[in-house]
C-alpha cells in the first residue's frame, strides 16, 4: 500500500481517495478532461457533462472515478508524494564528533567544529535538514576547545606560581657558597 505524507502523519493512498476534494484537485481533473476532449476522447456533450460533475464532486475519489478512462486521470490524478528532505550527513558527523569528545579526551573537537561549519553551509545551499545537529556539534566542539585552552592556561599559571614559590637554599661547599648564591 502506498503512503502519502500528510501534515505530521502518513496517509494511505486509499484513505486519500475518501478525502474531500479541493479546488486544486478539481482543477487538475478539469485539465485531464480538457485534454481528453482536445484529443477526441470525449464528445462535446460528454465533456460538458463530465466537467459539470467535476466541479460538483465532493471527494478525490469522485474525481478519480470521473477521469479514470482518460490518460493522466484515475489514480494518476492523485498528487505525487513529496520526498521528505534529507538530513545532512556532515551535520550528523559533526554531532557524533562532538559527543565522541568525551571518549577521545577532546581529540574530536576540531573535526566537530569543521564539520559543523561545512554542514551549515551545505544546509543553506541545499535545503537539507540537520541544522540543529550541526549547531550541537559546533557548540560541543567549541566548548571542548575552550575547556582545553582554560586547562592549559590553568596549568601554566600553576607552573609559574609554583616556580616562584621555590625557596633557593644556599649550598655551601667547603665553606664557600655555591654558584648562584
Amino acid at each position: 500500500m502506498a503512503y502519502y505524507p500528510g501534515p505530521g502523519y502518513r496517509m494511505a493512498a486509499a484513505a486519500q481517495v475518501t478525502m474531500r476534494a479541493s479546488d486544486q484537485d478539481r482543477e487538475r481533473a478539469a485539465e485531464v478532461l480538457k485534454t481528453g476532449y482536445a484529443e477526441g476522447r470525449l464528445t462535446k456533450d460528454e465533456y460538458d457533462e463530465h466537467l459539470s460533475l467535476c466541479y460538483s464532486a465532493r471527494t478525490v475519489g469522485d474525481l478519480v472515478t470521473l477521469t479514470s478512462q482518460l490518460p493522466g486521470g484515475g489514480p494518476a490524478l492523485l498528487p505525487v508524494p513529496a520526498a521528505p528532505p534529507r538530513t545532512n550527513s556532515l551535520a550528523v558527523a559533526s554531532l557524533v564528533c562532538g559527543i565522541a569528545e568525551i571518549f577521545t579526551f577532546g581529540l574530536t573537537a576540531i573535526p566537530a567544529v569543521v564539520l559543523g561549519h561545512v554542514a551549515r553551509g551545505q544546509i543553506r545551499r541545499t535545503g537539507e535538514t540537520g541544522g540543529g545537529l550541526a549547531m550541537a556539534g559546533l557548540i560541543l566542539g567549541w566548548l571542548a576547545i575552550a575547556l582545553f585552552v582554560l586547562a592549559v592556561a590553568g596549568i601554566t599559571v600553576a607552573a609559574v606560581s609554583f616556580g616562584h614559590g621555590v625557596v633557593h637554599q644556599q649550598v655551601v661547599i667547603n665553606g664557600v657558597p655555591g654558584p648562584g648564591n
